[in-house]
């Protein structure tokens, strides 16, 4: 069964990754109103058809930990960028784990003595990225020990939470160059805090699918070209595998379980490849939307309300769908009741920036 999305005009490159970041964003902050909630009290709190809304939240939004290592992700990689466009070499997972450590400093933890000492950027500035949001604990701890994660000599070794998976978007971003590149470049950023080869490959396999999207494939074709591709390696994680293949195949079967079943069919996502498979599932399995916006809403209503990690699989979702239709597909409603929008539009074009030229 293929998969028919909404008929709409190709986003240009720069509406794509405001699209990302901020569709991200949106979907993080719904879902965090609830990540800890069973189904139960979720329906308790909101009613039958759970939380789909930003008008349903009292006290208004908050993103989580999953935005700020986004935007720290983005940091990361503009640093590097910025070095490489004036002619220096610069290490990319270097300038990642220093942005990482930045971003630890935020949380109000103790930047190791035997880590270097970052220099400030732009994106430490901001008051609203210093709020402590449920960080991971693989995520604190990796960085906390002092030392950098490489694949070789990982942290964290038995780690395979989905704080690796849910703050990779961005290496989907960078244009002009492999699938190869980004596979490595956002598998190395994973090695920082979690050493399991699924988290590992799982956030691969995440950027590979928005990398695949900016390329013009649909949804399904870029899940699809992102699993032959981490199934082709020697070293595939077995459960990403299965969990992503389940993904794929509920959706070609035209299968659209309750939420109480896509836990049992899929995961809860807390662990990296389920929160991936969710959040593509939920995009998929809403393609029949009439425009990109309903799309987008309803995609974000399935990854938010199941009883698991809601904030990273909504999270994901949001990547995903604003990629594919641009910022201008976001429910303009939501993104007024958005937090920080500036510092994410301004992480956006400093990408964008570094990339265009």
């Amino acid at each position: 069964m293929s998969v028919h999305l909404p008929q709409t005009a190709m986003p240009t490159y720069q509406s794509r990754v405001r699209g990302c970041l901020l569709g991200g964003a949106l979907g993080d902050s719904l879902g965090y109103a609830v990540e800890f909630d069973s189904l139960e009290a979720i329906r308790e709190r909101y009613g039958k058809g759970g939380l789909t809304s930003f008008e349903q939240l009292d006290g208004g939004s908050h993103f989580s930990d999953d935005t700020q290592m986004t935007l720290y992700t983005v940091d990361g990689l503009v640093e590097a960028l910025e070095w490489a466009n004036e002619g220096v070499a610069a290490d990319e997972t270097a300038c990642l784990w220093l942005a990482y450590l930045r971003w630890l400093a935020t949380q109000g933890e103790q930047v190791p003595p035997s880590a270097p000492v970052p220099l400030p950027r732009w994106i430490d500035s901001h008051e609203i990225l210093r709020h402590r949001r449920a960080p991971g604990k693989a995520c604190i701890s990796g960085l906390a020990g002092g030392h950098m994660g490489t694949v070789a000599r990982p942290v964290n070794p038995d780690s395979k939470g989905c704080g690796t998976v849910m703050r990779s978007a961005p290496f989907g971003l960078i244009p002009h160059i492999s699938r190869e590149t980004i596979y490595k470049l956002s598998a190395d950023g994973a090695a920082l805090t979690h050493g399991h080869p699924s988290a590992r490959q799982s956030a691969g396999a995440f950027s590979l699918i928005i990398h695949e999207i900016t390329r013009g494939l649909d949804v399904q074709s870029a899940a699809t070209a992102a699993l032959d591709y981490v199934s082709a390696r020697p070293d595939a994680a077995s459960e990403l595998l299965e969990r992503l293949a389940a993904a794929l195949k509920l959706v070609q079967n035209g299968a659209k379980p309750a939420p109480e079943e896509l836990s049992v069919a899929l995961g809860e996502g807390w662990v990296a490849e389920e929160a991936l498979a969710i959040g593509t599932y939920a995009v998929l399995a809403t393609a029949e939307a009439r425009d990109p916006e309903e799309h987008f809403r309803n995609a974000i209503a399935i990854a938010v309300n199941h009883r698991g990690d809601s904030d990273s699989t909504a999270s994901i979702a949001g990547n995903i769908l604003g990629t594919l239709y641009g910022e201008e597909a976001l429910p303009a409603s939501w993104l007024r009741e958005l937090e920080g929008t500036e510092i994410i539009r301004g992480m956006a074009d400093r990408l964008i920036a570094v990339t265009s030229g």
